[in-house]
């Protein structure tokens, strides 16, 4: 006999509410489930693996749409074995390139965390000469960019009477 949980079981488990299990009940990314004689639903083990199969799509971004999508697919058997593969293939291609723009916005973070450490380790010895302009700031000839490989460039501006590459 295979136990079953309650749904208050089910959201501990998942970190689902209720009130979202009963929503993905309604909208159909699962069956209707089974309930015990008092009414109180009953989640089975297949119940589970479906629901942590969703929870992985819908952390890798995929729409209530496209996961209503693949259950009805999935609705269908190994008939629609290939569609799901498919489906899944593209999600997995639009996950790759989210972890790509992430991954290109996290280096860039990193460029100007290490360039704010430099002006910080800068500001603690004595200027070799001058005050700064007022109101610039270290961005004013700090860029960076996000391509992996690429190395920071001094900004492309120069300050009036400055000529550019001119870094007083």
């Amino acid at each position: 006999m295979e136990t079953s949980l309650t749904i208050a079981e089910v959201a501990e488990r998942t970190g689902l509410t209720a009130h979202t299990l009963r929503y993905y009940e309604r909208i159909g990314l699962i069956a209707a489930v089974p309930r015990a004689p008092g009414g109180q639903r009953r989640y089975a083990s297949a119940d589970m693996d479906l629901l942590d199969f969703l929870l992985r799509l819908r952390e890798t971004g995929m729409s209530i749409q496209g996961m209503q999508a693949f259950v009805r697919l999935r609705s269908q058997g190994d008939a629609s074995v290939g569609e799901r593969r498919e489906m899944l293939e593209q999600h997995l291609a639009e996950v790759h390139a989210k972890v790509a723009a992430l991954q290109q916005s996290m280096q860039a973070l990193s460029l100007k965390i290490d360039h704010y450490r430099e002006v910080e380790n800068t500001q603690k010895r004595p200027p070799k000469s001058g005050k700064a302009r007022k109101g610039k700031t270290s961005d004013d000839e700090h860029t960076t960019t996000a391509r992996p490989g690429s190395k920071r460039q001094p900004a492309l501006h120069a300050w009036p009477g400055q000529a550019p590459g001119d870094r007083r």
